[in-house]
């Protein structure tokens, strides 16, 4: 399932926690697909606290506690990094990550607290949800096969890996224009892992992102980003965006589209879909309330009429969707881009 699908089922978990219908969730997915980024982005979009225990890290006693005298019996100090009304709050998400790369021992230990919301003595309190995550049987991480006890605590769902989905985080987070067209053109590329082999460096949505930051820290010294890039994604992907920067010097000036100029793109598709990435990252910048900033606007939607591959055009619209929301349809140039497309998608 996608994230944009996977993250209001959370959401609505969270908030049934307070109605005593929440069921503990749990996401499985190959390394680097965003599933422990996803629960940490609603808890901190949502303002609620988080706390992310990683089982494959802890012992069974980190869970049940140290046990101490009294008396003549034996009672169990509660860990305090179990949520706790007083110091926690009355509502939050206890993250259970890597819950099947944990020995067998501790996951025992954490049947109960998922599923009865109470270890011995302690409960967890009535309006924290509980989501787990763990790799695939197959993706080559450390795992156990969760047992059957286990798994029958938890609703299942796969996070599936989707171009769409990741734009949108990338575009949020300001990922480099370069990365985001690059995958426009090769979305295959966004997630590449062969579960018979055994790679150190592949491309995923997590990799990418180390992309992002070697094209912030290596700019200007192509042969120490060239190694880099290989680095972060695999050599493959690495040695084919490299190639893809080395040939952005053909594209057009910016400046000239948002001006309103009438450029000439160049021929070859790659960088067709590097434009279109460089005018949606410009346009994050622009305010259509503006004078100056309306008509580039303006003029980047008149300009997406121009692409001689559409969906490039339809895509980049799409773009501006996202950044500026209803305030697209407002511009007359929007208008005049739905009716040339319409006759477009009739021939």
């Amino acid at each position: 399932m996608r994230l944009s699908k996977i993250i209001p089922i959370l959401e609505q978990e969270l908030q049934s926690a307070h109605q005593g219908t929440h069921t503990p969730v749990m996401l499985w997915g190959p390394p680097g697909v965003g599933k422990s980024r996803v629960v940490a982005e609603l808890a901190d979009r949502l303002k609620t606290p988080m706390i992310d225990l990683r089982l494959s890290q802890i012992e069974p006693s980190d869970l049940r506690g140290i046990p101490y005298r009294v008396d003549d019996g034996v009672e169990w100090a509660v860990p305090r990094m179990l949520p706790n009304r007083e110091r926690h709050g009355e509502s939050g998400i206890l993250f259970l990550d890597e819950i099947n790369a944990a020995p067998p021992s501790v996951s025992a230990a954490a049947y109960q607290l998922i599923l009865d919301r109470r270890l011995g003595e302690y409960t967890v309190p009535s309006g924290w949800a509980i989501f787990a995550a763990g790799n695939r049987q197959g993706d080559r991480g450390v795992s156990h096969v969760m047992p059957t006890p286990l798994a029958n605590r938890f609703t299942h769902y796969e996070v599936e890996v989707n171009l769409e989905d990741w734009v949108s985080w990338a575009m949020r987070e300001g990922i480099d224009e370069h990365v985001i067209g690059f995958l426009r053109f090769r979305p295959e590329l966004l997630f590449e892992f062969e579960q018979t082999e055994n790679p150190i460096a592949f491309p995923s949505p997590r990799t990418w992102e180390f992309a992002h930051r070697a094209l912030l820290k290596f700019e200007g010294r192509l042969e120490l980003l060239s190694a880099a890039l290989e680095a972060c994604v695999g050599e493959s992907a690495g040695i084919e965006f490299m190639a893809y920067l080395e040939h952005l010097e053909k594209l057009p000036d910016i400046d000239a589209i948002l001006s309103g100029e009438l450029v000439e793109l160049p021929d070859e598709v790659d960088l067709q879909y590097a434009v279109a990435a460089a005018l949606t990252r410009r346009a994050k910048t622009l305010k259509p309330e503006e004078g100056v900033g309306h008509k580039a606007l303006e003029n980047i939607l008149s300009f997406a009429t121009h692409f001689p591959q559409r969906e490039i055009g339809v895509m980049l619209v799409s773009d501006l969707h996202r950044i500026l929301g209803g305030e697209l349809f407002k511009l007359e140039g929007f208008t005049h881009w739905a009716e040339e497309t319409a006759g477009l998608l009739v021939e």
